[in-house]
């Protein structure tokens, strides 16, 4: 039974990615639509606005802007969205310089990019709308090891290269009776800007912090290791590369059969790497935005028993006021559906974690108050 739930979601999650490259929305109205791009309902998906729409950033959220791309178009039309993974620090860069719609990110807004938003939201600034959660896989691939378990003290020597082998005593001392190569350990981190690197980051700081001595961010700290481009490009080396080790979303590890690792974080046993241990640990973060904004404080050195402590919350980033007149109805009519329990739900099949239903309702509320 087990194998074949997971061939079936790696069929669906293999069917997302085959919508690569940049993403076409047909989309926003019904039959007998006149073109006149007015709001209207197809099914559950309200359909609202019409012409092109420019949104780039996440790579975490790429398979998940696939299928909702796939549902939305098959109901609607007269939008065309291109949403190209570019990382969310370039998404957010190109969002400023106002050459997009919206940005997708995995982090929240840091002060000086809200800063910085006023000038492009006229009358308004930049806010946060929490849209995709899900767990921050770690994947290996080291001959003849099928399950491996680590704790954040461990990952954070890893990936600052202050453990190079596989068969360290400290990765012996956390999975007896496995047999470990003598092998060079090849860890891969991002090259581009990430919010993915910046969750990870922030985990080992909370949960190792002596062996994590730099600074969480988008932007890779620690010391050498080897680096790709986004998460398919990181995830890719992961796959090809004996003893290699890197950090990706659970839905590019799904998808390329990728084993990953159990976190021993303190609880009674270690925490698989599953959408519902990720839920277990977005339920417990706490809101730290304000007004329109939905910006969530993850907690990444819980405890509790079942909660996977390296979790993700990709955030889709517009103005709560001073929006593009010009697309601003379908900015909101795309991001509705996608902050819908439809849209939400449709996510368990690609390894995300659907939102609280009292988070979503909040993001829901936000979206169509945006101007």
């Amino acid at each position: 039974m087990k194998l074949q739930r997971n061939n079936r979601l790696r069929a669906v999650v293999a069917g997302a990615l085959a919508l690569s490259g940049a993403i076409v929305l047909t989309a926003c109205g019904s039959d007998n639509n006149t073109g006149g791009g007015g709001a209207q309902s197809t099914g559950n998906i309200k359909c609202d606005g019409k012409g092109q729409l420019l949104a780039s950033g996440s790579s975490a959220q790429k398979n998940a802007m696939d299928l909702w791309t796939k549902n939305y178009g098959a109901a609607c039309k007269d939008v065309k969205l291109n949403y190209k993974a570019t990382g969310s620090g370039a998404g957010i860069q190109e969002w400023l310089q106002g050459k997009t719609a919206f940005a997708g990110s995995d982090s929240a807004l840091k002060p000086e990019e809200v800063a910085s938003s006023k000038k492009m939201c006229k009358g308004g600034q930049g806010v946060n709308l929490p849209m995709v959660g899900g767990p921050i896989a770690i994947g290996f691939n080291v001959p003849g090891v099928d399950k491996l378990t680590l704790d954040a003290e461990t990952l954070g020597k890893i990936f600052n290269s202050d453990i190079k082998t596989w068969d360290d005593p400290a990765i012996k001392k956390l999975n007896p009776g496995v047999k470990l190569p003598s092998l060079k350990i090849q860890a891969f981190h991002r090259s581009d800007e990430s919010g993915t690197t910046d969750n990870f980051t922030k985990y080992l700081k909370a949960a190792a912090p002596k062996a994590w001595p730099h600074e969480p961010g988008k932007a890779w700290e620690g010391k050498g290791g080897q680096s790709a481009d986004g998460s398919s490009g990181v995830s890719s080396q992961v796959k090809q590369v004996s003893g290699s080790i890197s950090y990706f979303e659970l839905s590019y590890a799904t998808a390329n059969s990728i084993k990953t690792v159990d976190l021993n974080t303190g609880a009674a046993k270690p925490v698989q790497a599953t959408v519902e241990n990720a839920s277990k640990a977005i339920a417990e973060a706490k809101p730290k935005g304000t007004g329109k904004d939905q910006a969530l404080d993850l907690a990444y050195d819980t405890k509790a028993e079942g909660a996977y402590p390296i979790t993700l919350v990709t955030y889709e980033i517009a103005c709560d006021k001073g929006n593009k007149a010009d697309t601003l109805k379908a900015t909101k009519s795309f991001l509705n559906y996608a902050a819908s329990k439809d849209g939400q739900s449709a996510l368990k099949e690609l390894g995300y974690a659907p939102l609280p239903d009292a988070i979503a309702s909040k993001v829901r509320e936000s979206i169509s108050s945006l101007s």
